[in-house]
C-alpha cells in the first residue's frame, strides 16, 4: 500500500468505541502483558527478538490519519521504527517490605506493565505499542509489552507473545511474513466482501426488529458507577464440560447459556438480545493476522429462563452460529440503521468467551485442576468502554474464570449474577 487506505472492519469497530473519549480516558483501549524471559536471556537477545516480531507485522508499524473522525484512514506501514528497549529495574525482594503495598507493586511485573499501559498512545504520531525490559539484579526477567487495541486484539497479542519466544531461540525460524490489516481491509471491500457486509447488516436489521426491549434494572444510588468482579472456579470447569458433552455443543455455549439464564431471571424476561464478541478468525488466511478483528454481533436467545440448561445451551449454540456468520460488519452502517429505527431494542447484556491460539511446545507443563472453593475478587476497572453488563469468560487448564463488568447495578447485583451463573452450571452438571 503506497497511500492511506480504509480501516478494516475490526479496526473501525475499535475507532467507533474510542473516538469520542475525553483525553483523560485515551489510555483505556490499551492492554498490558508481562512476558517472562527464559533464564539467561540477554538484553541484546530480547531486543533482537522484539525487532524481528515488529518487523513481521505491519499493524505494529502503522499510524492513522484521524483528522476526520467520521472517515479514519490507516497510513502505509513505516519501514523504520524505534526499537530502543528501555530497561526498568525491579527492587530486590526484602522481607521487611512484604507488607508495604508500594514496594510489592514495584516488584510485580503485571503491576509494572499496567502502569505502563496508563500512558495513552497518539495514533497519528505513534505506533500502537511500547515495550520495556524488566530486570532483577541486572538480569532481564520480563518483557513488559503494552499495545493499543486497534493494533492487536487478545488473539493477536498471544501470537506476538509466542513469536517473541520463538524469536529468542531462532530469529530466522518464524516463516513468511503474514498479511496485515491493510490487506484485510482490501479484501473486505471487494465485491464478495461487500456482499458479506450487506448480509451482516440484514442480520442486524432482523434481530433489532424482532427483539423485545428488555433492560437490566438500575440499582438506586449506583447511577454512573461501574463495578468489576472476577469469579474463578475449579469446580465450574468440569461442570461446564459435562454439560457441553451432554448437549453436544461447545463449552462457550454452555457458559453463555448459564449467563443468559441468570440475566433473564434478574430481568424477569424469557427472550434476550445478547451481544456476542466474534473473534472473526475463521478463515485460514486471516487467522493469524496481527490486528484487531473482534466485533460485537447480536444474537436472540429465547426461553432463556428455562430450567433445562442442556436445552438452553443447544438453543444458544445455534443462535451463536448464526451471529458469528455475520461477525464482520460495518459499524458505521449499523449506527445508521439504529438512527433509522430509534425504537429498536438494545442488547441486554454482552458476552465474550476468550479464544487464544493453541498451546505451543514452549508453553509450561499443564497443571491439573485444583479442588479449591470458587473465589470472587473485586478490581478497579481499567476501562469502562463497552456494554453495560459484560461477561468475559476464559478457560484454563485449572479453572474457569468469568470477569463481569456492570454499570448502574452495584456490587450486590454484580456478585449475584456471577454466583448465579456458577450455581446454574454446577446444578446442571449434578454437582
Amino acid at each position: 500500500m503506497s497511500e492511506a487506505g480504509p480501516l478494516s472492519l475490526g479496526q473501525l469497530s475499535v475507532w467507533h468505541d474510542i473516538r469520542d473519549l475525553p483525553a483523560t480516558r485515551w489510555h483505556e483501549p490499551n492492554n498490558a502483558a508481562a512476558w517472562p524471559l527464559p533464564p539467561g536471556t540477554t538484553v541484546a537477545q530480547a531486543r533482537a527478538a522484539l525487532h524481528t516480531v515488529v518487523t513481521r507485522h505491519p499493524s505494529l508499524r502503522t499510524r492513522y490519519d484521524v483528522h476526520d473522525a467520521t472517515a479514519p484512514r490507516q497510513l502505509p506501514p513505516d519501514a523504520e521504527f524505534d526499537d530502543h528497549l528501555p530497561a526498568l529495574d525491579a527492587p530486590p525482594a526484602d522481607r521487611r517490605d512484604a507488607d508495604d503495598p508500594d514496594r510489592r507493586d514495584a516488584d510485580d511485573p503485571d503491576h509494572r506493565a499496567a502502569r505502563l499501559a496508563a500512558e495513552p498512545f497518539d495514533l497519528g504520531r505513534q505506533h500502537g505499542w511500547r515495550a520495556r525490559l524488566l530486570s532483577r539484579r541486572g538480569a532481564p526477567s520480563h518483557l513488559l509489552f503494552v499495545k493499543h487495541h486497534i493494533a492487536a486484539d487478545a488473539w493477536a497479542q498471544e501470537l506476538l507473545h509466542r513469536e517473541f519466544r520463538y524469536a529468542l531461540a531462532d530469529p530466522g525460524g518464524l516463516g513468511p511474513t503474514p498479511p496485515g490489516p491493510a490487506d484485510l481491509a482490501a479484501a473486505q471491500h471487494t465485491p464478495a466482501g461487500l456482499r458479506r457486509q450487506a448480509a451482516a447488516l440484514d442480520h442486524w436489521a432482523q434481530l433489532l426488529g424482532d427483539a423485545p426491549s428488555v433492560a437490566l434494572p438500575r440499582t438506586p444510588g449506583t447511577a454512573g458507577g461501574t463495578v468489576q468482579a472476577t469469579l474463578r472456579s475449579a469446580a465450574a470447569l468440569p461442570a461446564a464440560h459435562a454439560v457441553a458433552e451432554r448437549a453436544r455443543v461447545s463449552v462457550s455455549s454452555v457458559v453463555l447459556a448459564a449467563y443468559v439464564h441468570t440475566v433473564a431471571t434478574l430481568c424477569d424476561a424469557d427472550t434476550l438480545l445478547v451481544q456476542l464478541m466474534s473473534a472473526n478468525r475463521f478463515g485460514a488466511r486471516w487467522k493469524d493476522v496481527v490486528t484487531s478483528m473482534n466485533q460485537w454481533v447480536p444474537a436472540l436467545i429465547e426461553q432463556a429462563r428455562t430450567g433445562d440448561l442442556v436445552t438452553l445451551a443447544d438453543a444458544v449454540h445455534w443462535s451463536s452460529l448464526a451471529a458469528f456468520r455475520h461477525g464482520m460488519h460495518d459499524v458505521t452502517a449499523v449506527a445508521a440503521l439504529r438512527d433509522r429505527t430509534p425504537d429498536a431494542a438494545e442488547p441486554t447484556c454482552a458476552f465474550n468467551y476468550v479464544a487464544l491460539p493453541g498451546s505451543s511446545p514452549l508453553d509450561p507443563p499443564r497443571i491439573p485442576a485444583s479442588a479449591e472453593e470458587p473465589v470472587l475478587t473485586w478490581e478497579e476497572p481499567f476501562t469502562t468502554i463497552g456494554p453495560r453488563c459484560y461477561a468475559r469468560a476464559l478457560e484454563s487448564d485449572r479453572d474457569l474464570t468469568v470477569r463481569l463488568t456492570t454499570k448502574d447495578l452495584g456490587r450486590d447485583r454484580c456478585a449475584a449474577l456471577l454466583t448465579g451463573l456458577h450455581t446454574t452450571l454446577l446444578a446442571a452438571a449434578g454437582r
